[in-house]
């Protein structure tokens, strides 16, 4: 699956998540594509990414800082998988 993140990076907050099944992947960059042409016409400095994982969970795992506040990320001890 893919998923878009925009990403308030002054806030430090997830402004939306959008998933793409794999055979959308066109869909999914063009997607993103014309967000952050959107976010630049309108001199909005979100960070936009396209990631591609197994799942909403991994990515959660795997990319914590768009989901968590600082508190939360410094606070919590990073468990990672064994295998």
């Amino acid at each position: 699956m893919f998923f878009l993140i925009e990403y308030n990076r002054k806030e430090g907050r997830l402004v939306a998540i959008e998933s793409f099944h794999d055979s959308d992947r066109q869909k999914a960059e063009e997607s993103r594509l014309r967000l952050e042409l959107d976010l630049n016409v309108r001199g909005i400095d979100n960070e936009v990414v396209l990631l591609d994982a197994a799942s909403e969970a991994a990515v959660r795992r795997t990319h914590r800082r768009y989901f968590e506040t600082l508190a939360e990320l410094t606070t919590l001890p990073c468990k990672l998988d064994a295998g």
